[in-house]
């Protein structure tokens, strides 16, 4: 019998030709945004379903029911592989799902919009783009002098896709590159690595400072008071990560005595972030509503990843994006 392989019927309905050109050996199992399932058009509930491979593809995000869908996922009488759609795993149902055995397949697919994002980010703060528009407006003509990225050095914590990412359009710019990452291996476009504990030493001379690394204990408010302590004066912080990497009272503190210059955050404790948040309003804060991974290119890498590793997995070959499960909470 074909090993089945379970997909959000929205998913389908934009996906199924491509994976039928496929010509692959698998069966199909459509379920909906209530969580049933239907095998050979025979509704099914979760609790009797045995699914081999399961795709949480980017569309269950858009009808605001991920946590109902997450509920049905549990409830599956078996699952062997989940690919998702997100690149972080701290959520606790991906741990249930480890703990059950599940091979889990997170997403590369936003790296190159996320990383598109941290450098746009970054040019926006050095050069003086708003004033240049103010100065157009009133006819005045003056030499606006400006920060290079060629005169920066990063310190990007967390080498996976986004980090990688972000450090090859970095270096490309001229940047000096320094990781934090679980090995000491250096890599491409990285002249200094260092694992976690180096983190409070790498900041002293980061002009860049680019949270990019998973949530876990080992890295839960890894941005604290001693690492702002640490940090170069005047540098800038972005988060495009999870908000618990950050000592918010660290890091206000930090921007107010001018130990930080700028903190551009894309995630938050809480989302959407409360309207009477003071994030809102510190001046020395760039505030975006998680949206740092909305690309144009994003849900076609999303598409291709899914098609790449079902095909992998029919024909018995390493799937892409294995996550070890000793690395989800």
């Amino acid at each position: 019998m074909p090993p089945t392989v379970a997909i959000y019927d929205a998913s389908i309905d934009l996906i199924g030709e491509r994976l039928k050109a496929l010509e692959l050996d698998i069966q199909i199992v459509p379920f909906d945004k209530n969580g049933i399932f239907y095998l050979e058009n025979k509704a099914v509930r979760a609790e009797e379903m045995e699914v081999d491979y399961l795709w949480l593809s980017p569309q269950i995000n858009e009808i605001n029911k991920t946590g109902a869908i997450f509920d049905v996922v549990l409830s599956c009488k078996s699952l062997g592989v989940l690919q998702t759609f997100n690149a972080g795993l701290d959520h606790p149902f991906y741990a249930k799902l480890a703990e059950k055995g599940v091979r889990i397949l997170n997403s590369s697919a936003q790296g190159v919009a996320i990383a598109e994002y941290v450098i746009g980010q970054v040019l926006a703060v050095l050069q003086p783009i708003e004033m240049q528009r103010r100065l157009q407006i009133e006819r005045d003509w003056r030499v606006t002098p400006f920060r290079e990225i060629s005169q920066t050095h990063w310190l990007i914590m967390g080498f996976g896709p986004i980090g990688s990412a972000v450090a090859k359009r970095a270096k490309a710019f001229g940047a000096e590159i320094s990781t934090i990452r679980r090995s000491n291996q250096l890599s491409e476009n990285v002249d200094r690595v260092g694992t976690l504990t180096d983190a409070t030493a790498f900041a002293v001379d980061a002009d860049i400072i680019v949270l990019a690394c998973p949530l876990n204990e080992a890295t839960r408010g890894v941005a604290g008071e001693r690492f702002f302590q640490a940090a170069k004066p005047g540098s800038i912080l972005i988060n495009v990560a999870r908000a618990g990497l950050i000592d918010d009272r660290a890091m206000i503190a930090a921007l107010d005595d001018g130990r930080l210059e700028t903190a551009i955050l894309d995630v938050f404790h809480r989302e959407p972030l409360p309207m009477t948040d003071p994030l809102w309003v510190h001046p020395k804060v760039r505030i975006t509503s998680h949206t740092s991974f909305a690309g144009d290119g994003v849900y076609n890498r999303w598409d291709e990843l899914f098609l790449n590793n079902i095909q992998r997995f029919a024909q018995g070959n390493p799937l892409l994006q294995e996550v070890d499960p000793n690395d989800i909470i």
